[in-house]
């Protein structure tokens, strides 16, 4: 998708859930899982304490400093919105 392509967020919401609900959660597993598992790697090469959701606030603010040099990659727009919906979850589970 190029920038120039006219977007609406009901189908940047609809990429991203896709994503994260299709390819990406076939190829990774339960994201809770996988997130768990990225921020027990940080944790140990950091030497602090990092949780599974900041590892989604993490990967969003990666995308968002991509998305500050180049805005018109779309894919970045979805890749944050997928991390904040993914991020919700995780922390809203018991």
């Amino acid at each position: 998708m190029k920038g120039s392509d006219l977007l609406t967020r009901e189908t940047v919401l609809a990429n991203a859930n896709t994503l994260i609900n299709g390819d990406r959660a076939d190829m990774y597993g339960d994201a809770h899982v996988a997130h768990d598992r990225i921020a027990r790697v940080w944790s140990v090469i950091l030497d602090t304490e990092v949780s599974a959701h900041e590892v989604c606030l993490l990967l969003a603010s990666m995308k968002m400093v991509r998305a500050a040099v180049n805005p018109d990659y779309i894919d970045s727009w979805i890749d944050m919105a997928g991390y904040a919906a993914l991020g919700a979850e995780i922390v809203s589970r018991p």
